[in-house]
């Protein structure tokens, strides 16, 4: 491998393991604290997706500049995620907290396929491309080629502040205390006054957000379409398992893992770059049965 490809393997990773990672952190923090495994996030993704390729395309057709598009994704994935999320915990989840792991499986499944509905009925069967941004960031030389710079600084920006910003929020804050004390020891914070179900509902809300957000960065790379959601949710949960379920940071990282792994897999296997990012979580799991990141936990009675 020459030191080109190997350069662009590594660009292509990194920009790819930024999307993941928004989706998958957000799910990772659902269970870290409400201990429910949510198949919806891939449903907010999408919607998120849609979104932001349907502002881009409108202000594309506007005539204004697509540097709005910026801004506009933030602003309409942040209050779509942050609304469905609100309305999802309060009235559906939180009536099955206390059920089995079973039905709150398939309560969230059930969840997402009306999102999947709701986006069919919405933004109807055609795929989306709004790429505008994309081109008014131009691009970069990488020995001699060129690169998009949306994908090679701002997405991996984006990854970075969001990672930082959720770690001083979750050890700098008081509603962040709240969900680290929540997620240790559920029983323990409620004894000690704090409102579980408000935390939850925070927590909630703030991983759709992260999910619906991830869509809206990644709509001006590839075609939003049908089923994108589920192809998404099925990688994000491969990488909060090979990090180990509810472990924040370890998402990162993994996320870079099968990233990494994926794009060289592109670049010198090419038949198999679906399956690296399980066969990588399979490898990890025969060998740390709880993720690269995570740990036993025992109970006292």
């Amino acid at each position: 491998m020459d030191l080109i490809i190997f350069t662009l393997a590594v660009l292509d990773g990194l920009a790819y393991a930024s999307q993941v990672f928004m989706v998958a952190v957000g799910m990772t923090l659902i269970f870290g604290v409400m201990r429910i495994l949510n198949i919806a996030h891939g449903g907010f993704y999408a919607i998120g997706a849609y979104l932001s390729a349907g502002i881009g395309l409108a202000i594309a057709s506007a005539g204004l500049s697509p540097w709005l598009h910026l801004p506009a994704l933030v602003i309409g994935a942040a209050m779509a995620g942050g609304v469905l999320g609100l309305v999802i915990e309060r009235f559906v989840l939180r009536y099955i907290y206390v059920k089995e792991e079973v039905l709150q499986l398939l309560v969230t499944f059930a969840i997402f396929m009306i999102l999947e509905d709701v986006q069919r009925l919405v933004f109807g069967v055609q795929p989306y491309a709004a790429s505008s941004l994309v081109d008014a960031m131009g691009t970069i030389d990488v020995l001699g080629i060129p690169y998009n710079a949306y994908q090679v600084l701002l997405l991996p920006g984006v990854a970075v502040l969001t990672l930082v910003g959720l770690r001083w929020f979750l050890h700098h804050t008081l509603l962040g205390h709240l969900i680290t004390a929540t997620a240790e020891d559920r029983e323990a914070a409620t004894a000690m006054g704090v409102n579980a179900n408000r935390v939850f509902l925070l927590t909630f809300t703030i991983g759709t957000v992260l999910a619906a957000l991830g869509g809206a960065f990644a709509a001006p790379t590839t075609a939003v379409q049908l089923g994108m959601g589920a192809d998404m949710i099925v990688l994000s949960f491969a990488v909060v398992v090979t990090a180990g379920l509810g472990q924040v940071e370890g998402a990162a990282v993994t996320a870079v893992l099968i990233g990494l792994g994926r794009s060289f897999a592109i670049y010198l296997m090419p038949e198999l770059d679906v399956l690296m990012p399980y066969f990588i979580m399979m490898l990890v799991l025969l060998v740390r049965p709880n993720g690269l990141f995570g740990t036993v936990q025992t109970r006292k009675i």
